[in-house]
């Protein structure tokens, strides 16, 4: 698995299109696994801070549960249009890693935010596949990246 920051060095622009699209609405979806096998999705505010992306949720949450017994998920930007003509569509998928030590990044999220929460579970997301999605002309564009195999480009006219 890689950090934000590792696919980020191998992948500048991917990465750069792909945060923008997180930062565009700071909502976005995250899918895990319940005990069961079954998907779940949930609303999440994903972080891109200090080489790392992360996400905060309310304490021993359903979906921090999830991650804390099944790693895998996920996480797909706030779509705005279905045509995708105006910003396009990300989505980042790996696994995520529980992150008891949290003073450094809670400070650094007051720095920048203002907000100093009471408590939360953190996790690290660590990227195993990257996607975008936009459209270029009368083409549908998908960029996908998966570790060790590098950017696929697959182009589809409607």
């Amino acid at each position: 698995m890689a950090t934000w920051a590792e696919f980020a060095a191998e992948q500048p622009d991917l990465a750069a299109f792909v945060q923008s699209r997180f930062a565009a609405d700071r909502h976005a979806l995250i899918a895990t696994l319940r005990k069961d096998g079954a998907p779940r999705i949930s609303g999440v505010e994903p972080d891109f801070a200090r080489g790392a992306l992360w996400a905060g949720m309310m304490v021993d949450s359903l979906k921090s549960r999830d991650l804390r017994r099944d790693p895998r998920f996920s996480l797909h930007c706030n779509t705005t249009t279905a045509s995708m003509t105006e910003a396009g569509d990300a989505k980042i998928s790996g696994t995520a890693e529980f992150w008891t030590d949290q003073a450094d990044y809670l400070k650094d999220l007051y720095e920048r935010t203002g907000w100093n929460p009471d408590e939360l579970d953190l996790f690290r997301l660590n990227v195993t596949e990257v996607v975008s999605i936009t459209v270029e002309g009368d083409e549908m564009v998908v960029l996908s990246w998966h570790e060790g195999r590098g950017v696929r480009r697959v182009a589809k006219k409607p």
